[in-house]
């Protein structure tokens, strides 16, 4: 990889409203995937969430962290092999992050890590102007791995084509969906809303992607929010996002999107009879697709 392919992503935004910092974290999300891919880390693990589905699957928002899976349980896996080889991929084209493993003070089943770095540096790294930066900004990306994740996923691997053509593995489209809506119903943000999830929402229906019950069941169940003996059918699932909507304050939504989205005005549509007409047309698998 060189500094030019880098800077050919860059010229994908050149006309776009986004940040500069945005910019820079795009290309460094991608970057890290093709450190992380040389390094085995697929072999055991699956990108997910909301970045996978813009860099893998086109949704045009754009997003912070890289979210990631084993493919099997493995509560003592460590992540400080992989960050290595990623960290040095990185600065072999002149992107010296710091990487550094989150100490945990809970014990989770996420394992995290970050990396930053100066985002005047990574433009002098590139050979490129910096423009409109604060001299003192820094772009940082966090890292996740579900060390311990929900039975009967299906996993796909998915082409990137930036800054280098190469595949990561990531899960079927369906079992992302699913992921997407156990984090609409449950996901625990301190008062804050996702704004986000709602938007990623909308994608899926919009693209006609089903929803996986089996995986979504799954996930439910090893959260505690669903018994085994208790299934799930679209009715079911209706219920409980009309109920979910209904609590949400769009406002504060829309606020959360806003800098994640090239055209904000496409937000001043959401409310709650928005979100119930966009659930009637979900459309579900009740068993898993071969």
């Amino acid at each position: 990889m060189t500094n030019s392919n880098i800077k050919n992503i860059l010229n994908h935004y050149e006309k776009s409203k986004i940040s500069e910092q945005t910019k820079i974290r795009e290309v460094l999300q991608q970057t890290a995937l093709l450190g992380l891919q040389r390094h085995g880390f697929f072999e055991k693990a699956a990108f997910y969430g909301g970045t996978a589905l813009r860099i893998l699957y086109g949704l045009d928002r754009f997003s912070e962290d890289l979210d990631f899976s084993l493919l099997e349980p493995e509560k003592s896996f460590d992540f400080t092999t992989f960050l290595d080889g990623m960290r040095k991929e990185l600065s072999s084209f002149g992107f010296e992050m710091e990487v550094t493993k989150k100490v945990k003070n809970v014990e989770t089943s996420v394992v995290s890590a970050f990396m930053k770095m100066n985002t005047i540096e990574l433009y002098l790294a590139i050979g490129e102007e910096a423009k409109r930066i604060n001299h003192n900004e820094k772009v940082q990306i966090k890292l996740e791995v579900d060390v311990d994740p929900p039975p009967r996923a299906r996993f796909e691997n998915r082409l990137v084509v930036n800054p280098m053509p190469f595949y990561v593995l990531t899960l079927h489209k369906s079992d992302l969906f699913a992921g997407k809506m156990a984090a609409i119903l449950y996901r625990a943000w301190k008062g804050r809303i996702k704004g986000r999830d709602w938007y990623d929402l909308v994608w899926y229906i919009q693209n006609k992607v089903p929803l996986s019950l089996p995986y979504l069941e799954a996930c439910l169940i090893q959260a505690g929010h669903l018994k085994p003996q208790d299934p799930l059918d679209r009715n079911r699932l209706i219920e409980m996002l009309q109920a979910k909507i209904e609590s949400i304050d769009w406002e504060n939504a829309r606020a959360d999107m806003r800098a994640f989205v090239a055209e904000p005005d496409k937000l001043k549509i959401w409310s709650p009879p928005f979100f119930n007409d966009m659930i009637q047309h979900l459309l579900v698998e009740t068993r898993s697709a071969t």
